[in-house]
């Protein structure tokens, strides 16, 4: 559950920090609204991390962080809807290593839980101790 938390946490802070960016000047950009929804959408997803147990969350949280760091370089190298960004500046570094926390803790935590095992399933649970021939 801490792994959880953690990554929580990282969601909410790139949520937190796309939404600063917002109200200082990104909404008036063509990627005004994709901030808005990464904003909304990183508060909702650490709600889920941490009120239901399921594989779903952390999926959601590591593509979040996926998506979000990937639009950034994207930006920062050809350019992303005529936005061109650079690798400067405390929002820029705190979103992207919040990013990177969700994404490693995230596939961590589906590590530990028994998501990514290659053992078989019933209802959402990994079947611990049962083989299939």
């Amino acid at each position: 559950m801490r792994a959880r938390l953690v990554v929580a946490v990282a969601v909410t802070v790139s949520a937190l920090l796309h939404l600063r960016m917002w109200f200082n000047g990104v909404r008036d950009q063509s990627v005004g609204p994709a901030f808005m929804m990464n904003a909304i959408g990183g508060l909702v997803i650490a709600v889920l991390l941490l009120t239901w147990r399921h594989w779903l969350p952390l999926l959601l949280a590591v593509g979040f962080g996926l998506s979000t760091l990937g639009a950034f370089t994207i930006a920062t190298t050809v350019g992303l809807f005529g936005v061109h960004d650079h690798w400067t500046g405390g929002y820029v570094w705190g979103a992207a290593i919040s990013e990177a926390v969700a994404i490693l803790v995230g596939l961590y935590a589906a590590k530990r839980e028994g998501y990514l095992s290659r053992e078989p399933w019933q209802h959402g649970a990994p079947l611990r101790g049962v083989h299939q021939h």
